[in-house]
């Protein structure tokens, strides 16, 4: 291994990366592109799926005949939660971004309210919600109206019902903050994966590559340098796309030592998926083709854009056989929900996948087949 070699063919990738408009435009113009279009887009509306959980913790005729009037509404579609577990735990484990919580005195209180006349007879609702979801904002209002109408016929004042909120998180976050993780990932795997597509199959159709055995440069070197040069254009959009966010959306993310693993991790993943890719198509727009087909359902089936839960049950399982999905949830276990073990575990998925692509694709990227 020479790391003069190594630099020299760095130096002439970075060259040719200034000079080529589109790849410019691609790894550092499009992705904040799409963080300031779908940013402005999320502020300030939501998908709405009204479905969501209650917990009742009463138990009693009033609070069941509250959660079926809930039910008759035809914009919910709800589903009951054992009283017995920890509402906020529940949330988190089942990815949940709505749980509706009765509280235990609520048939007391409402006969002191209708039988004694008793104004300071009420009870708080509390709403445990995700604020990062899309649509969780819709469906409290949605349920404020409707306990507002209910205070409204009781014709009581101070209101009967009043809902409090309690977020699943430990910050105060939007959706924003859900979407940034994902074109973080969504990025780095579009410039590692095309890049080594276009370097391999470009040079492999023109001969190039077959020339290089003739060079002072190695096999190995020829990929090291390669890699090196995807991760530095990967370092160089997650600085860009961070600073963006943080400007113009002040998202509270945050950034910890799990950001470098699988930005490195993303990088390797998709620059050996590109090299078996040249491999298998051998022209530079077959090539390319194939890199399209494996991108695009990843793009937007891997939770980069939407919570992959608002997806139909046969792509949810679909998607979570993506390895862009691993690094999206990965980022966002760290990012958002500070979740070490969940993080980890992604790492470790696509650690293995990475590790096993990489070396097929070192492996099939032979210099006499130029």
């Amino acid at each position: 291994m020479s790391l003069r070699v190594i630099g020299a063919n760095l130096i002439v990738s970075i060259k040719s990366f200034y000079r080529e408009k589109t790849a410019v435009f691609f790894t550092i113009a499009f992705p904040v592109l799409l963080i300031l279009v779908f940013g402005t887009i999320f502020m300030n509306q939501d998908n709405v799926r009204f479905d969501f959980r209650v917990q009742d913790l009463d138990q009693t005729t009033s609070s069941a005949e509250l959660v079926k009037t809930l039910e008759l509404n035809e914009k919910f579609a709800i589903t009951t939660v054992d009283p017995a577990i920890n509402a906020t735990q529940y949330a988190k484990h089942n990815k949940l971004n709505l749980v509706v919580v009765i509280p235990k005195d609520f048939e007391s209180s409402l006969i002191g309210r209708m039988t004694r006349n008793d104004p300071n007879a009420s009870v708080t609702i509390t709403y445990i919600y995700d604020p990062s979801s899309t649509s969780v904002s819709t469906k409290m209002q949605i349920l404020n109206s409707v306990f507002a109408e209910m205070n409204q016929r009781m014709s009581g004042k101070p209101p009967f019902i009043t809902p409090a909120e309690v977020s699943i998180l430990n910050g105060n976050y939007r959706f924003i903050d859900f979407f940034v993780p994902g074109i973080l990932a969504m990025t780095v795997m579009t410039a590692s994966l095309f890049g080594a597509v276009s370097v391999n199959a470009e040079l492999r159709q023109k001969g190039v590559i077959r020339k290089l055995s003739t060079t002072p440069i190695t096999h190995t070197d020829w990929i090291l340098s390669n890699v090196l040069y995807q991760f530095l254009l990967s370092v160089l959009s997650t600085l860009l796309i961070l600073f963006v966010s943080y400007i113009a959306f002040d998202v509270a993310l945050q950034l910890n030592f799990w950001l470098p693993v699988f930005v490195v991790l993303d990088v390797f993943a998709f620059v050996g998926m590109g090299m078996i890719l040249t491999r298998v198509a051998t022209e530079a727009e077959s090539a390319t083709a194939a890199a399209n087909a494996i991108m695009f359902p990843m793009m937007f089936l891997s939770g980069t854009f939407f919570p992959v839960e608002m997806m139909p049950r046969f792509l949810q399982t679909f998607s979570r056989i993506l390895p862009l999905y691993y690094v999206n949830e990965g980022l966002r276990a760290s990012m958002i929900f500070s979740d070490n073990m969940v993080a980890l575990r992604c790492s470790v998925i696509i650690g293995v996948f990475a590790a096993v692509v990489f070396v097929l694709g070192a492996m099939t990227t032979k210099w006499e087949e130029g």
